[in-house]
């Protein structure tokens, strides 16, 4: 059974750092694309960085050079790390995962290509 399980997440001010991790089970995360998602209250769900098979990596633009996503293959554990976070970046974050085809350009613009996913952690940031 394909798992992942987010943590990570908390309130934390305009300006801080924070990084999520993602724990996978049941498969291993080196054989998929995979990738990070938010929502919003009242917004769709959206791509925030993802990693293809081939390594190749995507950031959404409003991450501005702030997010890093990296993997760490012998823990089976994909991680965000979010730097200079502001009030904009305050969601629920998913991590998810797909074989689907496709460059990680266009993966990581839908959450519709990722069928496996975490059950989201809440980040928060307040003043």
């Amino acid at each position: 059974q394909l798992q992942l399980v987010e943590s990570g997440g908390g309130l934390v001010q305009p300006g801080e750092s924070l990084t999520l991790s993602c724990q996978a089970s049941g498969f291993t995360l080196e054989n998929y694309h995979i990738g990070w998602f938010r929502q919003a209250p009242g917004k769709q769900r959206e791509g925030v960085s993802c990693i293809h098979i081939d390594g190749s990596i995507y950031h959404a633009d409003f991450t501005e050079g702030r997010f890093t996503i990296s993997r760490d293959n012998a823990k089976n554990t994909m991680y965000l790390q979010m730097n200079n976070v502001k009030s904009g970046d305050t969601a629920i974050y998913y991590c998810a995962a797909t074989k689907g085809p496709g460059s990680i350009w266009t993966l990581c613009r839908s959450p519709y290509f990722f069928d496996s996913w975490g059950q989201g952690t809440q980040v928060t940031v307040s003043s």
